[in-house]
């Protein structure tokens, strides 16, 4: 074979196979980046859930009024109630304490969730995602803030905010 013909082409093969490697350094990259939102999605989903059934054994712990009526219940339209520190360093003796101990650990362990108050609830359920005062479940929606994009719900609305993250429990109390 005439060397003249194949000079040079080492050089080609090194220098597609550099371009192949960066292509899969950059694919890598990408994967970990997308990784990492998974994982924080995965430990605020989480915190959310251990939280809503800390909620439930509290309301199990103290039935009094369940299932018709409790203050435990929130609806969408109403603030949590408030409490103090102080408050909240004993176990409180009253549910309407309770649950406002149970915000505070909830606005601390999870991104702006005390200002979505209108986006979480505690109430009585028929069916799925509806407030209906009646039924024998008890519904729990807990909701936070993340960065748009980041939230991982696969049933959000095309006009939803995409910047808010829900949680919902149902259980029998």
């Amino acid at each position: 074979m005439n060397n003249t013909f194949t000079k040079g082409f080492s050089l080609i093969e090194v220098l597609i196979t550099l371009v192949l490697i960066c292509i899969g350094v950059l694919g890598m990259v990408a994967m970990q980046g997308r990784t990492i939102q998974y994982t924080q999605d995965s430990v605020q989903r989480n915190t959310a859930a251990v939280l809503a059934n800390d909620l439930i054994e509290l309301m199990r712990a103290m039935p009094n009024g369940l299932p018709a009526a409790s203050d435990f219940y929130k609806s969408k339209s109403e603030d949590f109630p408030t409490a103090t520190d102080d408050e909240c360093q004993a176990s409180p003796s009253t549910a309407e304490k309770q649950l406002a101990c149970w915000a505070k650990k909830l606005d601390l362990s999870l991104p702006d969730a005390s200002s979505l108050a209108n986006e979480m609830y505690v109430c009585r359920s028929k069916t799925e995602n509806s407030c209906t005062g009646d039924g024998s479940a008890v519904e729990i929606q807990i909701a936070w803030r993340v960065k748009k994009g980041e939230c991982m719900e696969a049933n959000l609305a095309t006009d939803a905010d995409k910047t808010i993250c829900h949680y919902r429990l149902r259980s029998q109390i």
